[in-house]
């Protein structure tokens, strides 16, 4: 049987030293089932955009267009490249990743109305999206969670020994809305109790100009030779980094469903995270991870030392996030995308 042919749009900038989206990553995969084109890489906005509009003129007999949907200013790259699907009659599919988007559903209802309720199908990454977004949109959304392959991140139950330090892991790209100087705060709030050997990791590019923030706020609260800012790394290169901490920590003031947190599980971290959009679909609190409230330093600090202070518990946090993350292998999720794509 021929196989099915995708066009899959979003901002493919992983070259340029930005975390790869899942028009890298996911579009890739699926070059396992079908013939796929991704798009688009160029850095420049206003030519990403009509490098997506080429790609869709150029790619019209395509059966299915997969489009990467964002809340904020990318979201002009959907709504116009849906418009471009639409006028040619070709099948397109939102994957839906901002954890802002139910705050634009209720800004602008109709223009993501229209946009979604003329898709072929809606597909979220978690339950999050398709509860929120619903309740002001309504309609039918498939969940096909982020996947990751399992096999690649060895598991290390985190257990802290008597004479071992608290060693936080941060892996994100820093962006206001991450929130990074978050971590910062926790490793000052620790020292000052004591944990004097207290460290933080802090992997990911930089999106928005936060990164100088958050080295200056290191540098005024006297924490910067306790905080290692290594850049962005290759997978491969912050798992390997990983096994030297103990606690991973997600501070984000929005967010949807993040791979960086399953990856930690994966990993066997003790996962410490703000509880704002996707994450409370994401795991169980106080079972395979930890949720916090946005912001709040002391709540963050005194989890942790709560976690330190309890060999049992960490471990079993640590056990407990592996077996959620095993349900979130590429096998299984792999088998739901040729389900929705193979029709």
């Amino acid at each position: 049987m021929e196989r099915k042919r995708i066009l899959y749009l979003g901002n493919q900038l992983g070259a340029y030293g930005f975390t790869p989206s899942s028009v890298e990553t996911l579009g890739n995969r699926l070059k396992d089932l079908f013939d796929v084109t991704q798009g688009s890489a160029k850095r420049n906005q206003i030519l990403r955009l009509l490098h997506m509009w080429y790609l869709i003129l150029k790619n019209r007999n395509v059966d299915f267009i997969l489009i990467d949907t964002y809340s904020t200013k990318g979201f002009i790259f959907a709504w116009t490249s849906s418009i471009l699907a639409n006028l040619f009659k070709i099948k397109y599919i939102p994957i839906l990743h901002g954890g802002a988007l139910p705050k634009r559903a209720q800004k602008s209802p109709k223009l993501l109305s229209y946009y979604l309720k003329n898709a072929y199908s809606v597909v979220c990454p978690s339950n999050y999206l398709k509860v929120e977004v619903g309740k002001v949109l309504g309609g039918e959304y498939k969940v096909i969670p982020n996947y990751i392959d399992i096999n690649n991140y060895p598991f290390k139950e985190r257990c802290l020994e008597a004479n071992n330090s608290i060693k936080l892991l941060w892996v994100r790209s820093f962006h206001e809305i991450y929130n990074p100087s978050l971590a910062v705060r926790i490793i000052r709030q620790l020292h000052d109790l004591g944990h004097l050997n207290s460290k933080l990791c802090m992997v990911g590019p930089d999106k928005d100009g936060s990164l100088e923030k958050t080295k200056q706020l290191a540098r005024e609260l006297g924490v910067i030779d306790f905080i290692e800012f290594v850049g962005l790394l290759s997978k491969k290169e912050w798992i390997e980094l990983s096994k030297s901490y103990n606690i991973f920590i997600n501070t984000s003031n929005v967010d949807n469903t993040p791979v960086s947190v399953i990856e930690a599980m994966a990993l066997g971290f003790p996962v410490l995270s703000t509880n704002v959009g996707g994450i409370p679909y994401l795991f169980e609190d106080k079972k395979e991870g930890v949720m916090l409230g946005a912001n709040q330093t002391d709540e963050f600090v005194r989890v942790i030392e709560k976690i330190v202070s309890d060999p049992i518990y960490m471990l079993d946090l640590s056990r407990n996030a592996r077996k959620r993350a095993e349900i979130m292998d590429w096998v299984p999720i792999k088998a739901q995308w040729d389900e929705l794509l193979s029709i």
